[in-house]
């Protein structure tokens, strides 16, 4: 996706530690027409690869909630995203996963209601980045677990130096990225 790699080329820093700083225009402060463009792109690629009937998107809280609502406003379907903290109002039998954090450092609980994931659903998994996989392998689990259909992953930028495709490949589903960094050194390359 053209308009997202030029931004990233632009206003993208490497801090090092794997850490790709894009939080002007993706994770922190959004660009809403470069949002929206990211759930048009990844609709119309996950069609191209032949996935249909989806009825739900799902991401985890906070930063892959933008693309993952932007896909189910293309899509016309929810969105939901797995808490990180469980509100009084989730009621008991919720479905949980636990994750590395990468930026916060230690594990966080993943969590979703069974009121909005069921066996019914249909479902794709939209998250900012994917690096080691193992959040998003996650969430994979959380769907697992309501017994809803993964259709398909996708991620905004993948960062390749890190493994996480093939650390998903056993789920056997599309795994479709919009740019992808590598690291040169101290720099990065997107493509």
């Amino acid at each position: 996706m053209k308009a997202l790699i030029d931004r990233i080329k632009s206003e993208g820093t490497y801090l090092g530690g794997g850490i790709l700083k894009v939080d002007g225009f993706v994770n922190h402060q959004i660009d809403p027409a470069l949002t929206m463009a990211i759930g048009s792109e990844f609709v119309a690629r996950f069609a191209r690869a032949g996935v249909d009937a989806v009825t739900k998107v799902v991401t985890a809280e906070v930063s892959g909630i933008a693309p993952a609502l932007a896909t189910a406003q293309a899509l016309g379907v929810p969105m939901v995203y797995a808490r990180k903290h469980r509100p009084i109002t989730m009621p008991d039998g919720f479905f949980l996963a636990e994750a590395p954090s990468h930026t916060k450092g230690g594990v966080v609980q993943l969590m979703i209601s069974p009121e909005y994931l069921s066996a019914e659903d249909r479902v794709l998994l939209i998250d900012d980045f994917l690096a080691t996989g193992l959040t998003i392998g996650a969430i994979a689990a959380l769907i697992r677990q309501s017994r809803a259909t993964l259709c398909g992953i996708g991620c905004v930028i993948e960062k390749v130096f890190e493994g996480g495709r093939d650390y998903l490949a056993d789920l056997d589903v599309p795994i479709i990225v919009l740019a992808r960094v590598d690291l040169n050194g101290d720099s990065f390359t997107v493509f």
